[in-house]
């Protein structure tokens, strides 16, 4: 059985959710209180409805607890956000996924109930700014407020080095989960493996070892 998904909230980020779900092929319901912007999403969503999810009635109408996984993607509405989730919660949808406009807003939702709280605008700052202030970061996903996963260029330091010869893990508590190199991609190298100038280093740990890392070895 394939997973049933619903967006609350056509605009750009709710979109683009809508838009990749179809694309992979999986059913997804887009909801948005503007009926514009439900017609633009009826050829792309498996259906399209026009409501106000802050009423209940609408969301036990359209049945939404029958959806595995519920995306809130309200934008400025903060107050329609909040409602919205706790209903969602208290008619018992399993997964609620639920975008915040700040921190204060993420407690809320919390607080609430919401199983996942992303901040989309705020995480995509971030991963620009560690892009353009590095040249060897290529991507950087945060995992928590302190631990992340990034993509990291290997250097000519490190080029012809074994992983146990550069001991990354006891000199910076980091550890190295999949080496890629040109269409290949090496999953849980050995200590063994060589690292070459240019290899792509996917690794994780605390944002403070992996800038103390770059600093003294990528470079």
């Amino acid at each position: 059985m394939k997973k049933e998904f619903a967006v609350i909230g056509l605009g750009r980020f709710g979109g683009s959710i809508v838009k990749t779900l179809a694309e992979e092929g999986l059913g997804v319901l887009a909801i948005d209180a503007d009926e514009d912007r439900v017609n633009e999403f009826a050829r792309i969503a498996s259906h399209a409805v026009v409501g106000d999810t802050t009423d209940e009635n609408v969301l036990r109408n359209i049945g939404i607890r029958n959806f595995d996984h519920v995306i809130v993607a309200i934008g400025e509405n903060i107050q329609a956000s909040i409602l919205t989730t706790l209903m969602l919660k208290e008619l018992g949808v399993g997964n609620v996924t639920v975008k915040a406009q700040n921190d204060y807003h993420e407690k809320v939702l919390r607080k609430i109930g919401a199983d996942f709280v992303v901040h989309p605008e705020r995480d995509m700052g971030r991963r620009i700014a560690h892009n353009i202030v590095s040249n060897n970061i290529l991507d950087y996903l945060e995992l928590s407020d302190e631990h992340s996963i990034v993509e990291i260029v290997a250097s000519q330091k490190m080029n012809g080095n074994s992983i146990i010869d550069l001991d990354i893990r006891a000199h910076y508590g980091l550890n190295i989960v999949a080496i890629k190199r040109g269409n290949e991609i090496n999953v849980s190298p050995q200590a063994s493996d060589l690292i070459h100038k240019g290899d792509i280093l996917i690794v994780i740990g605390a944002d403070s070892d992996i800038n103390r890392f770059e600093k003294k070895i990528v470079e």
